[in-house]
């Protein structure tokens, strides 16, 4: 039973990671800015950052089953 919110958490976290670090490499790849207002190698960097922590966050509540 408690392997139900694990696999769900999980799954959020990698799909959300997964998007986020699609989006920001086609928007890097465009030449197209990551956030309006800011430096753009910086919010690619920060997207990219926080892309990977969420996939490692989902990697992790997939080892917890």
């Amino acid at each position: 039973m408690e392997s139900g919110p694990a696999i769900f958490a999980g799954m959020v976290f990698c799909l959300f990671g997964g998007g986020l670090l699609a989006w920001t490499a086609t928007r890097v790849r465009q030449h197209r800015p990551v956030a309006h207002g800011v430096s753009p190698v910086a919010s690619a960097a920060v997207a990219g950052l926080a892309a990977v922590v969420f996939l490692t966050v989902g990697a992790w509540c997939f080892t917890r089953l």
